[in-house]
């Protein structure tokens, strides 16, 4: 998951901790689509480990499409609240849809994503905060996520691991015990 990451004066008019919005890859193009993550105020490493557990959990929602277009903005206590968009295949109609995703499960995801790239996220706060950028230029780094770090620690990095979790986490249950 490529990411760009800014840091904004916090608005006065507004207690929003974050936004992210996502940039699909252009047409005819091999680049990967990105994620826009834009702190506000202070940078800590639990800022932005919450502002990329945001985007993190976008990807994840069940009505994810790829070339989906996200704009997410992360509130404290309130979690993150947005939409996603995408034109569908077979009627070329614009489609939207909201997206909610409660703090608790942000942190959770911060929490791993901490432990899993933690050193990572603080040289990137500490690169935004940095006083030698040049004088009215935006303080913007961008990396790449990688999947291990995405993947809960439940899954322990395994793909059936992780669709197990997923599978309990709605509700669905089976049984392999009759095959």
């Amino acid at each position: 998951m490529d990411v760009l990451v800014m840091l904004e004066d916090r608005p006065e008019h507004s207690t929003v901790l974050a936004h992210v919005n996502s940039v699909p890859s252009p047409l005819n193009s091999e680049r990967p689509s990105r994620d826009v993550v834009t702190l506000y105020g202070e940078a800590t490493p639990e800022s932005l480990a919450l502002a990329l557990a945001a985007a993190v959990e976008a990807h994840r929602e069940p009505g994810e499409r790829l070339g989906s277009i996200r704009h997410v903005a992360l509130w404290p206590e309130r979690g993150a609240v947005g939409d996603a968009a995408w034109r569908d295949k077979s009627t070329g109609h614009l489609v939207t849809s909201d997206l909610a995703i409660p703090f608790a499960v942000l942190q959770q995801t911060a929490e791993h994503l901490l432990v899993e790239c933690g050193a990572v996220i603080r040289r990137l706060v500490a690169g935004l905060l940095m006083p030698d950028w040049p004088e009215g230029t935006r303080r913007a780094i961008s990396f790449t996520l990688t999947p291990q770090a995405i993947l809960p620690a439940t899954a322990g990095g395994r793909p059936d691991a992780l669709l197990d979790s997923y599978r309990q986490a709605v509700g669905i249950d089976y049984d392999n015990d009759g095959d």
